[in-house]
């Protein structure tokens, strides 16, 4: 946890734990897969350790580059800065990069490593739409996701995702156009593995796909939390989530799915999926956060 003066949460800390742990045990289980492929061990091993090491070292400028963004100086955008500089003063943070993305659609993310190599961005959209309390709120939030560390826990989550969906093509390619060669009991064999590596990357990709969700949905609620105790007023923050979200359906779905892969980093979901079960949403429910802010509103007003 970085030493900071943003809350800690430690039920943040167990989640994030335990998610690890689950995540361990997903890329052994993908390695014994990939190894009785018949893959050597060195290319397996070259594989895991390529895609840990791309997610975890890149994943800021892979943020970056999927939306467009761009890291931004003090003299292009004064405003901004000055926002981020004040809530790091209160936080008693290092100063994370910043930056900005030049889209319509208002909402923000945080990413990187560790705090020592994050970056802070906010899209053209939320900056022209909101008051400098609303975007400071905002921006609290996702200076708590800096401190809490989560975002590098859910970028190594959705390595594991890309992997299995590997190991799964690698199986589904083996079956369809290596078992007509095959002949005998061996061959049918060979096959039977091949379909049976593919369900088990299949069950490998929707458990990591649920962990990532679940922790996704807690580190959100943590953040607002946090980020509403640093500057100390839950009811601007839930006043950013209103007018953000509200601002967001009105964004043409079109222009929202271009988008729709970084939604699990998003401040308020792109694409929110009120018709979808709550067990594969990126965040909670609106009124789920708004009931924790108003909560914590009347806590520090007394």
């Amino acid at each position: 946890m970085a030493k900071s003066k943003i809350e800690t949460d430690h039920k943040l800390d167990v989640r994030m734990f335990i998610t690890g742990l689950a995540l361990v045990a997903l890329y052994a289980i993908i390695v014994s897969v990939l190894l009785s492929l018949g893959v050597s061990t060195v290319l397996v091993i070259v594989i895991a350790a390529a895609l840990i090491f791309s997610q975890y070292y890149f994943s800021d400028k892979i943020a970056m580059f999927s939306m467009h963004a761009k890291e931004v100086t003090p003299q292009q955008e004064p405003r901004l800065h000055e926002i981020v500089d004040r809530l790091c003063l209160l936080a008693d943070m290092k100063k994370p990069r910043v930056g900005v993305a030049e889209m319509d659609m208002p909402n923000a993310f945080a990413t990187g490593r560790n705090p020592n190599h994050a970056v802070i961005c906010a899209t053209r959209g939320l900056m022209n739409r909101l008051n400098d309390e609303e975007l400071e709120a905002v921006l609290a939030h996702e200076l708590s996701h800096v401190a809490h560390r989560d975002v590098a826990i859910m970028t190594i989550a959705s390595g594991v995702g890309m992997l299995a969906g590997l190991v799964s093509r690698m199986a589904l390619f083996g079956a369809m156009f290596g078992g007509g060669g095959r002949g005998g009991k061996g061959g049918q064999n060979i096959v039977l593995l091949e379909m049976a590596t593919l369900l088990i990357s299949i069950l490998i990709y929707i458990v990591s796909f649920l962990l990532t969700m679940a922790l996704s949905r807690y580190r959100e609620l943590a953040a607002d939390r946090s980020g509403a105790i640093l500057i100390g007023k839950p009811s601007v923050l839930a006043s950013a989530l209103v007018h953000i979200t509200g601002d967001i359906g009105k964004i043409p779905r079109t222009d929202l799915r271009k988008t729709e892969g970084m939604n699990a980093f998003f401040f308020a979901p792109a694409l929110s999926g009120n018709s979808a079960a709550t067990l594969f949403s990126t965040h909670p429910s609106l009124q789920k956060r708004l009931d924790q802010l108003n909560k914590l509103e009347k806590e520090l007003n007394g």
